[in-house]
């Protein structure tokens, strides 16, 4: 018998207004993470994502990364699953440098959060809390970013991967222009 995918794996992508309410649901979350990877956990757990960018609206998806000494002990010795969280294979993400989890709400139509392994040391850690940081400290990128996931959420909302793919030129070019000289 084949498994049919989850009502959250094919949820529309809606940008929404900020909710002040996002940075305490990341925390809560980061908090239990915290004790369920504490034997993996390297540089800590870290809010990331539009939603940890106060003002900027995004699709209402915690997203939090964890630095850990490896990804396929904690998937296999956590208990994440057993604590409501969804594995994603890497075969089905094709992101083969993280290892992903998805939070659905009760109903299990919706994501409530995501979660992004990330092997302690790899440039993807360091690049998300720039990327989040630049956001944070520049209102007009802020804004274009908000500008350009409406517009794409408009275009592409029933692609997720598509709305993903149509925001990395522009990571890319914020993070150039953040970089050091």
């Amino acid at each position: 018998m084949i498994e049919q995918p989850p009502a959250w794996a094919y949820e529309r992508a809606e940008v929404r207004p900020h909710d002040p309410r996002w940075a305490a649901r990341a925390e809560a979350e980061r908090d239990h993470l915290a004790k369920l990877l504490a034997p993996w956990l390297v540089d800590g757990i870290e809010h990331v994502g539009s939603t940890a960018v106060p003002g900027l609206a995004a699709k209402p998806i915690i997203d939090l990364m964890a630095s850990v000494t490896d990804l396929d002990t904690v998937v296999e010795q956590a208990t994440l699953t057993a604590n409501g969280w969804a594995y994603v294979p890497p075969d089905l993400d094709n992101r083969p440098w993280r290892r992903f989890y998805v939070k659905p709400d009760a109903t299990g139509q919706r994501r409530r959060a995501h979660l992004h392994l990330i092997p302690a040391g790899h440039s993807r850690w360091t690049d998300q809390l720039r990327f989040r940081d630049a956001l944070r400290g520049n209102a007009d990128l802020a804004k274009a970013y908000e500008e350009l996931k409406r517009r794409l959420a408009q275009e592409s909302g029933h692609n997720r991967e598509a709305y993903t793919e149509g925001k990395a030129a522009f990571i890319v070019k914020a993070l150039n222009s953040e970089a050091p000289d």
